[in-house]
């Protein structure tokens, strides 16, 4: 019996890990919405619109590095064209410079999780969102 379950679990995981990646452009396009409302709520936080508040920082810089580290993952060969993508070529010519820049991403929002003030957190906010726009500058197709 409980043999089954685990086999059952596992089969279920293996098909969830092959639907998300049945269409990594959605994927990909959902991940970034989670980064863009992380960015408006920092932004909001930054610019003194909304009161500093450590749980609310600390889930921005948490968006930022989950999203980070898994999008690498969601630009497979299969995935140049169709569903609306903005990726430019430069993704799978670069993959290199591409991971580099996720990763640096994910160490700049890794690093935000630790704000404890207004002004740490403007710092590091303006530190992790300055990837945004290299990324965008380099890997995404201008519209």
């Amino acid at each position: 019996m409980i043999r089954s379950v685990f086999v059952l679990a596992g089969l279920g995981l293996g098909l969830c890990a092959a639907m998300a990646q049945s269409n990594p452009i959605a994927e990909r396009q959902q991940a970034m919405k989670s980064v863009s409302a992380a960015a408006r709520e920092g932004a909001a936080i930054a610019k003194g619109d909304v009161a500093f508040d450590a749980t609310k920082a600390q889930a921005v810089f948490k968006t930022f590095a989950d999203t980070a580290k898994k999008m690498p993952a969601l630009f497979p060969d299969n995935s140049k064209t169709g569903g609306e993508t903005t990726a430019a070529p430069k993704v799978w010519e670069d993959q290199a410079g591409f991971k580099v820049a996720f990763a640096k991403f994910e160490a700049d929002a890794t690093a935000g999780a630790n704000v404890t003030d207004l002004a740490g957190f403007r710092t590091a906010f303006g530190a992790a969102t300055k990837n945004c726009g290299a990324c965008h500058e380099s890997y995404r197709v201008k519209k």
